[in-house]
């Protein structure tokens, strides 16, 4: 056997898996994997709405009591087991379901997720002109409400509604009219119909690109680790450079300054309120990309005896930092907006596709040079969803992948298989460039893989690594990987304090659960919100559903059962680095099946 990585020559039919080439190609994929579009256009919105800095009291605690030990969690399991998220699972069979589980959320992330891409090249595209597009009123799709100056500092004051302020427009005829920047997103981006059930025609700019964004990403993932790898030394990197170049340029700007002590000044009765608390956790599950099953592939091509622990404490140092970084960035742009249009800041600031698509290219309309800077921006946003989307194609085929190691051996096998994932889920997606999609695109948003599910999920990992395999037993076999023992606190987490805080938050979800709407006007109908629980609950039922079905089939009284469903069913490597502990579970010994040992070529 070689030094560190896995048992070579085990026996027949087992293939020797590959490893990272060098141990930042690891660190590297899980931060362009776990650093994304969230990191820029939620933390920054969630720390103002909940009280600037104080926001940060409760995302640094739940870091520590959520955050890091499932990510930690997730990555050594896989280190452990060297398998993607449903062989990982072997670790106590039972519970397969929570695998099953994660690639049921992992597809419908890949199949949402790019579409956020879709707008971003087609902005970039659209950057390169003299005249930005969505920063006048005289295109074709512009409505007789279209203004692109706002007199809106004359309007404070109330009492002069019906006073004459511009253009022989009433201030009262002002508020009803419209930014070309709205127009163009909503009118000639989406070009959005009145509901749901209007799903309209096609557009067929935004159709191919979706297409374009479909082959890039199959190209990078196909080869698996030899091309992936080397990929993300550039997406995952690049962003910094250009959140850097727009820092330098955000902070010369008049009125960043009031734009950066906004997002920061302390509101310290806002930690009285419980969604403060609810908003933090649910961020650093989003953030972390925790549940999905990629973080455990992703550690499953670690060599055995990496150390895991301090990845863990890098990996979500880097990822909050960015977090907080991206904060000032954005802020100060908001901040030149707000002082340019002469209102508040509250009024520019926006959450997810609104700040990407309708304040960032406002902000960048009104500067020198505007066309640069919106390429810039577009650039580093698609760069930045692309190598999560790269990990998250790859954690899905992975574990595709796994549950045919050695029957179906082709030549071709894995990139077939990533073509017919890349396929289905643009077949998925063309119902999001219609006219309708952005209904259909919120559903997927909100349900498919929400809150609610990531907690769902991490609950239950938690439970079965500490509760049915042993938290004290895990503890020894990550000391056996990286040579020492963890600080306790780990094992306290995952015993007791991250699946209260879990389900703490999961019940409050439930209990203030509200129905979606689109920009807090349209109410979905009925059938829509059906539609919605059909995928929240397509990934939350694997877990309970597979527990049943797997109890019901095997045979003996149920202490029998269950003793055997919950054995670690153990691969070969094991064999070499835990000899004393396993005398007969080799699963290459006579009468076991050898699809237990996980065989898939690379995980990105």
């Amino acid at each position: 056997s070689r030094k560190g990585g896995v048992v070579s020559g085990a026996g027949p039919g087992y293939q020797e898996r590959e490893t990272w080439t060098r141990q930042m190609d690891f660190i590297m994929s899980c931060v362009g994997f776990a650093v994304g579009l969230g990191n820029v256009w939620r933390f920054p919105y969630l720390c103002y709405k909940n009280g600037g800095g104080v926001f940060l009291i409760p995302y640094m605690l739940i870091v520590f009591i959520g955050g890091i030990p499932i990510f930690f969690l997730e990555i050594a399991l896989g280190q452990f087991m060297k398998a993607g998220s449903i062989n990982v699972w072997n670790i106590a069979p039972l519970f397969k379901g929570l695998g099953y589980a994660s690639m049921v959320i992992v597809f419908f992330c890949n199949t949402y997720y790019i579409m956020v891409l879709a707008w971003g090249f087609y902005y970039l595209i659209k950057s390169f002109s003299s005249t930005l597009p969505w920063s006048t009123c005289d295109n074709e799709w512009n409505t007789p409400s279209c203004i692109e100056i706002f007199h809106q500092q004359n309007c404070k004051n109330g009492s002069f509604a019906n006073t004459t302020v511009a253009a022989n427009m009433t201030c009262a005829e002002l508020a009803d009219l419209r930014s070309p920047i709205i127009e163009f997103w909503e009118r000639k981006v989406l070009n959005i119909s009145s509901g749901l059930d209007e799903p309209g025609h096609m557009n067929w700019e935004l159709m191919l690109c979706l297409m374009a964004v479909w082959v890039l990403v199959y190209f990078c993932v196909w080869k698996g680790v030899k091309s992936t790898g080397k990929i993300v030394y550039f997406t995952a990197t690049f962003p910094y450079v250009v959140l850097i170049i727009l820092l330098v340029r955000g902070v010369t700007l008049p009125g960043a300054y009031a734009g950066i002590m906004y997002y920061i000044k302390p509101d310290w009765s806002k930690l009285e309120e419980a969604q403060v608390w609810i908003d933090a956790g649910t961020q650093i599950f989003f953030s972390y990309a925790i549940g999905l099953g990629a973080l455990t592939a992703l550690g499953s091509y670690n060599r055995f005896n990496n150390d895991c622990y301090k990845d863990a404490f890098v990996l979500a140092l880097i990822n909050s930092g960015t977090s907080f970084f991206a904060g000032f960035v954005v802020f100060s742009i908001l901040g030149f907006m707000a002082a340019e249009q002469g209102v508040d800041i509250s009024q520019v600031a926006e959450s997810g596709p609104g700040l990407a698509f309708i304040a960032y290219p406002k902000a960048v309309s009104l500067m020198p040079v505007a066309p640069l800077w919106a390429a810039l921006f577009f650039f580093m946003l698609l760069l930045l969803g692309l190598d999560s989307q790269f990990v998250g194609v790859e954690g899905f085929v992975t574990g595709i992948l796994d549950l045919f190691p050695g029957k179906y051996y082709h030549r071709y096998k894995r990139e077939i298989a990533v073509a017919i994932c890349c396929l289905l889920c643009f077949i998925i997606d063309l119902s999001m460039v219609t006219q309708g999609g952005m209904y259909v695109f919120q559903l997927f948003d909100y349900y498919s893989a929400s809150g609610m599910t990531l907690l769902w999920q991490a609950f239950w990992e938690c439970i079965v690594v500490a509760w049915v395999y042993g938290a004290d037993r895990f503890m020894d076999d990550v000391a056996r990987m990286i040579g020492y023992r963890p600080f306790p606190w780990m094992k306290w987490c995952w015993s007791f304090i991250t699946p209260c805080v879990c389900m703490g938050i999961f019940l409050f979800h439930l209990v203030n659960y509200k129905p979606l709407t689109y920009n807090n006007v349209y109410v979905y109908p009925w059938w829509g919100e059906v539609i919605g629980w059909c995928l929240a609950l397509s990934s939350m039922l694997c877990i309970p559903v597979s527990l049943l079905y797997k109890l019901f089939r095997a045979k003996g009284t149920f202490k029998e059962r269950w003793t055997h469903l919950t054995s670690p069913v153990w691969g070969a490597h094991h064999l070499e680095y835990m000899a004393p502990d396993i005398k007969s579970m080799s699963p290459l010994s006579p009468g076991t099946d050898d699809n237990k040992v996980i065989i898939f070529e690379s995980v990105m």
